[in-house]
């Protein structure tokens, strides 16, 4: 996992939503979703799959890109 791509990847899903909307969304704290779209931080399985069906896409798009 390329964790530069994840998180350019989540930004880019992301939009124009702001990240406390998306992190209250998710039922996660504000801190780790920017930890997530910095590349500081994996999600773990849960939220990956969480995440993917807020944005309605596969987890793999996210999480497994090359």
């Amino acid at each position: 996992m390329n964790k530069l791509k994840m998180a350019k990847k989540l930004i880019e899903l992301r939009g124009d939503k702001s990240r406390e909307q998306v992190a209250v969304d998710l039922g996660i704290s504000y801190s780790a979703l920017v930890s997530y779209e910095t590349g500081d931080r994996v999600p773990r399985d849960e939220v990956k799959i969480r995440i993917a069906n807020y944005y309605g896409v596969d987890v793999g798009e996210i999480f497994f890109l090359k």
